[in-house]
């Protein structure tokens, strides 16, 4: 096959598996349908599960499969499409992250849209630098602190950070952008202008949500995020050269490829087109040696050679490629860090001793020291919640839980018979649970308590009941007593004071998030009593 058809090849490639992510991540919710008769959709004998494959990219990723066996001696579902793709880099070279990779497709994009380098400027940003190294430092870090019990992989492993970046940051802020024009355009008093944001608004919402979704630490999210593309404008594919560690595990692997570039540095007129073209920076120019483990499999190289001085070529022989420029300190440096920082981040007690009452798991997630060895940070979890009560945590697990999910009550709630988090997740941190699972055990999360100081029953202000009737637990977890109190101005009043039943409740935080006391809510949720944990339970 000519290199023209290798680039075009590509470029489908690219542009469909970059269109399937977007789909799959834009499903990773209820569907539309549910919406329209909400009331039914969690009843206890349906079990709500999406239609589409939304952990298949995450099965697709083996820097995902192979830390989640590291650190949790565990095998994830799908992990033969990881072991596909192995095998693909072994015969073929870093052609995932040249084919299908979608956050690779993106930098690759991006660095094409008025490039800030041209010329022989561009040239010598893609000659092969030291930086290079630096993937390979945070690939070795990885995998030691996954050998040593905290799986940070997620943090940089490229389908993990593009996913938590888009769902998290990016389509909700875009969304919140796109509602200020619509209801600026049907404040407006032309009728036209009305009937176009009303129309709008029906064919977007199922892209960017139905209503505003905010996630905790989203900004700082987001810009992270842009600053990786704003790279591509100092040196094309920024990350994919020097920071993604799937790049360095797959340039690892590309040194037993059998597709190799031929060069034929006789018919070469130095014109340097191919290293201006490369996206890889891997010396394609006929008087270098080829540098396998930075090769994106583009192909531009031979594509834009006006002397045919390049082609890529089969060669099943046993001599291996050159050997990937690794560097020494990148290596130590980063078993430094990987043995370092599962111990540093354990100084804080909050996986071994005292649990942060604020941090609420989603349910069916497993006890915190397996928690921490198989969740990525991904984001699937709180993408999928219907109600944006999961959150990316800050502080509240600690160092070694970082950015992994947590449950905020004011913002959401966790739905009675909802499990759509656990069948989501891609490492099975989140167990997949059914609902009679989940309300027959039951499997709790925490449980709830009245702040008498803020309520208004219990401090004589008025008579109030939102709390127990939100309750979903059969029978209620809160039930009410009669009683007579003073009232501030002396008069007396009649109410009907809550008391939690602590073996009835589940932790859901229906009640916190629809109590009338908005800001710090009279009665609130606490970790204490979770199922997943014997340390921190409240009842003997």
């Amino acid at each position: 096959m000519k290199a023209r058809h290798l680039v075009w090849l590509r470029r489908t490639t690219q542009t469909l598996f970059l269109g399937f992510f977007i789909l799959l991540l834009v499903e990773s919710r209820l569907p539309q349908d549910v919406y329209q008769d909400y009331s039914l959709a969690f009843a206890a004998e349906q079990e709500l599960r999406l239609q589409w494959p939304v952990r298949f990219f995450f099965q697709l990723d083996p820097l995902v499969g192979i830390s989640s066996l590291l650190s949790g001696h565990h095998l994830i579902p799908g992990f033969l499409w990881g072991a596909g793709v192995i095998g693909l880099t072994l015969l073929l070279g870093r052609v995932f992250c040249g084919f299908i990779c979608p956050f690779g497709t993106i930098h690759h994009a991006v660095g094409g849209l008025r490039p800030s380098l041209k010329g022989r400027r561009m040239i010598q940003a893609n000659e092969k630098k030291p930086s290079q190294r630096l993937k390979y430092f945070a690939l070795v870090f990885l995998l030691v602190a996954c050998v040593l019990g905290l799986n940070l992989t997620g943090v940089l492993d490229p389908i993990a950070l593009l996913f938590r970046s888009v769902a998290l940051a990016i389509l909700p802020g875009a969304g919140a952008a796109l509602r200020s024009v619509f209801e600026a355009l049907a404040a407006s008093e032309v009728k036209v202008l009305n009937l176009l944001s009303y129309g709008a608004e029906v064919l977007l919402a199922p892209v960017f949500g139905y209503s505003q979704e905010t996630y905790q630490t989203a900004g700082f999210i987001g810009l992270i995020f842009l600053a990786i593309l704003f790279l591509n404008r100092i040196r094309p594919r920024f990350w994919c050269r020097t920071l993604c560690p799937l790049g360095a595990l797959l340039g690892l692997l590309a040194r037993f490829s059998i597709l190799r570039l031929e060069k034929y540095p006789e018919k070469c007129t130095a014109c340097n087109r191919c290293t201006q073209h490369c996206q890889g920076a891997a010396s394609p120019r006929p008087d270098q040696a080829w540098e396998t483990a930075e090769c994106l499999a583009c192909f531009n190289c031979a594509h834009v050679c006006p002397e045919d001085a390049l082609a890529f070529r089969f060669r099943a022989t046993p001599k291996l490629t050159r050997k990937p420029d690794i560097g020494r300190r990148a290596v130590l440096t980063g078993l430094l860090t990987g043995i370092a920082l599962p111990f540093l981040g354990r100084l804080d007690g909050r996986v071994d001793k005292v649990a942060d009452p604020r941090l609420i798991r989603p349910p069916g997630a497993r006890p915190e020291k397996d928690f921490l060895e198989l969740c990525q940070r991904c984001g699937q979890c709180m993408k999928v919640c219907p109600t944006n009560a999961i959150n990316p945590t800050l502080g509240e697990a600690g160092l070694a839980g970082f950015w992994t999910p947590r449950l905020i009550m004011t913002q959401g709630y966790c739905e009675y018979t909802c499990t759509l988090c656990g069948s989501v997740c891609p490492t099975g941190a989140i167990r997949e649970i059914t609902a009679s699972d989940k309300i027959e055990r039951p499997i709790k999360i925490g449980a709830a308590y009245v702040d008498r100081g803020r309520c208004l029953p219990w401090s004589g202000n008025a008579p109030c009941i939102v709390c127990q009737e939100h309750c979903p637990t059969s029978p209620k977890a809160i039930y009410l007593k009669e009683d007579v109190l003073a009232a501030p101005d002396g008069r007396h009043l009649q109410v009907q004071l809550p008391f939690v039943d602590l073996k009835r409740c589940v932790g859901c935080g229906i009640c916190e998030n629809k109590c009338p006391v908005r800001g710090r809510p009279a009665i609130l949720t606490i970790s204490a009593g979770e199922t997943r944990s014997l340390k921190n339970q409240i009842l003997l």
